[in-house]
């Protein structure tokens, strides 16, 4: 018993010990999950701005778009900047999560491409169509086809639709559902891919002159900081959504990606 007594003291020493060696985050520093294109280039925009008000924000660049709401969820990563208010609110559902939007940042006009036709008329009958495969995003591509009279959905306004809901499809169109990120690299084995504008300008294309199909300004697909309902009030939190929603942020939104992405404030 003595020498349990013992080891178990030791090991609550040792502990102690690490707790009280372990480097602590700093107070005044932020942490954001974010996708390389617009996102991180935006936010490093908005890293002078909260340096003067004393707040050091560092920037982690994720490829896909389940861990960094994850990594906020576990409270590894203060807030996330990648995503649409209809793509979190499915997130939370399928999830059981509550992650909260912070502030509105910006749109990005959804579209569709090709390298092999340069028209949407000269979409054959029986193309294969790429879409994104989670369900917001498949809803949005679904919904812009059908803008476009590409095909009918049984509800026209359900921003979660999938190739189920679809009514008519006159042209016979196959459908072919992959991660987001990458439909890009598909271009050359589809006819069409409806592809998010962040992957879309990290692939090189532009939306404003290379999309066949695209949202027009009008798009309800806002991309927001998102938090948690425990950090969403954080004094450096609202410092960060000022300065993102601030004249010099949206000055260069207009500036850096002409029309391809679009100020939401």
């Amino acid at each position: 018993m003595k020498r349990m007594l013992r080891a178990a003291g030791a090991t609550a020493f040792a502990l102690l010990l690490a707790a009280c060696s372990a480097p602590k985050q700093d107070a005044n520093t932020l942490v954001v999950a974010a996708t390389a294109v617009p996102h991180a280039e935006i936010l490093k925009q908005a890293q002078p701005i909260l340096a003067k008000e004393g707040v050091n924000l560092e920037i982690k660049v994720f490829a896909d778009y389940v861990q960094p709401n994850m990594q906020v969820v576990e409270k590894n990563i203060d807030l996330n900047y990648f995503q649409t208010g209809p793509y979190l609110d499915a997130f939370n559902r399928e999830h059981g999560t509550h992650l909260v939007p912070v502030v509105g940042v910006h749109i990005e006009p959804f579209g569709a491409y090709s390298r092999k036709i340069k028209s949407i008329d000269q979409l054959p009958d029986g193309a294969t169509v790429a879409l994104p495969n989670d369900p917001s995003n498949e809803g949005r591509a679904l919904l812009l086809l059908a803008k476009n009279h590409l095909i009918t959905l049984k509800d026209p306004g359900n921003a979660l639709a999938t190739p189920k809901d679809i009514t008519a499809n006159p042209k016979q169109l196959k459908f072919k559902e992959l991660e987001a990120a990458m439909l890009p690299r598909t271009l050359d084995e589809v006819d069409l891919a409806l592809i998010n504008t962040n992957y879309a300008l990290a692939a090189g294309l532009n939306p404003t002159k290379d999309a066949l199909l695209i949202e027009d300004k009008d798009s309800p697909y806002v991309n927001y900081l998102v938090g948690r309902p425990d950090n969403k009030d954080d004094p450096r939190v609202q410092k960060l959504a000022k300065a993102l929603t601030s004249p010099e942020i949206k000055a260069f939104i207009e500036k850096k990606y002409k029309g391809a992405v679009l100020p939401a404030f």
